[in-house]
């Protein structure tokens, strides 16, 4: 039928439509959900609005799948406004309505969001897996949402015996990941039924983003062993792994493997992971080259980390030539200005200096200050971030916070004697 061509072949679901309707056959709902999800695959914006007045016009908003297609689709597109516009005018909203939006919030990182709608989500219906899948999401990617709301959604977890679900327990780890709780992530993954790819990649991830290498490739060695494809993040956390541990021979086996025997396209990510892994190693011309032959060009971040490289082996003449580019791709970015500024100081070359002062005064580019934050739970588990930077005075109370950041220093320092004083007696 119709509908089902529109579903198996999304990238010809609007001139599959457009034929449909032309030969006098009516859509129902199933054609729209198809048509809906087809949509922002191609991003069409405006074909979506159109397809949005139509279901009003011929009465389909009422299904209760049509409309959750909508919110998802307005979500995709990054118009969370009429996304929720579309949820806000639901007559009535089952628990896949609920997590479209949460899992839209997420996808635009309005975390605090989705964490808000997960909790209007629990008093109106009952969640499922994909619900705590969305909100584990977001409660990983934002400092701002206390640790402790994780833990008690793994509470409730375990309550309603969805924590062998492979999206839940998947979710979790990364959860725990993400907030830098190791042993918890390593606890869920040991006590996980089906060890998905995801929470393969998940544990990989997670030591790797907190320097646990060696570790890193352990897990890698298992996960290959028991016969599970590493995909994209898999390897970007491989060749992070090589990169900080030197390895670079074994970085090009795992490099020529992702793309040889496991066909994956090497993303802007991958490339900044070789090129950093190259500049670490001191071998700049290899990076080099390697950037000239990125498809659509290098990315900032990979030019940025080439920079530091050459600042740390000295290569100036290098560096210069990738400042300035740095310096044209984004003439607003102050790092570009004070990294190239600084190497050159270095190397003696204030002429140089002089010249990027000079454009940093012409362009009105400020070095930016940079904050730290501290997270003080309460004893209701909620969080507070407090945002400070070096010599901040804005705060209300700064005399008392120097005054114990002063106390803190001298206790720090008693201990340090007082552990030089136990080393000397113990070599005595």
């Amino acid at each position: 039928s119709w509908t089902t061509m529109i579903s198996a072949f999304p990238e010809y679901a609007l001139s599959l439509f457009h034929e449909m309707r032309m030969d006098g056959v009516y859509p129902n709902d199933i054609t729209f959900v198809g048509l809906l999800h087809a949509i922002p695959l191609r991003n069409l914006v405006n074909k979506g609005r159109m397809i949005h007045g139509l279901c009003v016009k011929t009465g389909f908003m009422l299904e209760l799948n049509v409309s959750n297609s909508l919110v998802s689709m307005y979500a995709k597109f990054e118009l969370i406004a009429d996304a929720v516009k579309v949820f806000e005018e639901l007559q009535y909203r089952d628990i896949v309505s609920w997590n479209t939006l949460i899992s839209g919030y997420d996808q635009n990182k309005l975390y605090q969001e989705a964490f808000g709608t997960f909790c209007s989500a629990v008093s109106e219906s009952q969640p499922n897996e994909y619900t705590f899948g969305s909100v584990l999401s977001a409660i990983g990617s934002a400092e701002a949402i206390s640790l402790r709301y994780g833990q008690r959604c793994h509470s409730h977890l375990l309550k309603l015996g969805l924590i062998s679900n492979p999206i839940v327990s998947g979710a979790l780890l990364d959860m725990y990941a993400k907030r830098g709780s190791l042993p918890e992530s390593n606890m869920v993954f040991e006590e996980a039924i089906h060890k998905t790819q995801f929470a393969w990649t998940a544990l990989v991830s997670a030591h790797a983003r907190h320097g646990d290498y060696d570790t890193v490739m352990q897990i890698f060695k298992e996960m290959r062993n028991e016969g599970v494809n590493p995909d994209s993040i898999t390897f970007l956390s491989m060749l992070t792994a090589c990169g900080r541990k030197g390895m670079v021979d074994e970085g090009r086996q795992i490099w020529d493997s992702m793309i040889k025997d496991n066909l994956i396209e090497p993303s802007q990510e991958h490339y900044a992971c070789m090129v950093d892994m190259l500049g670490r190693a001191g071998r700049l011309n290899e990076a080099e080259e390697l950037i000239s032959q990125i498809p659509g060009g290098p990315s900032f971040s990979a030019l940025q980390s080439l920079l530091g490289a050459c600042r740390t082996h000295g290569d100036l003449e290098m560096g210069r030539r990738l400042g300035d580019r740095l310096i044209e791709m984004d003439p607003e970015e102050s790092g570009s200005y004070v990294q190239t500024s600084n190497m050159c100081a270095e190397r003696g070359d204030w002429e140089k200096v002089a010249i990027i002062r000079r454009k940093m005064r012409e362009r009105r580019v400020k070095k930016e200050v940079g904050f730290s934050w501290v997270d003080v739970g309460s004893t209701d588990g909620s969080l507070i971030m407090h945002g400070f930077s070096s010599d901040d005075t804005s705060h209300p109370k700064t005399t008392e916070i120097f005054q114990m950041a002063g106390c803190i220093g001298l206790e720090m320092k008693f201990l340090e004697r007082e552990r030089l004083k136990k080393s000397l007696v113990d070599i005595n």
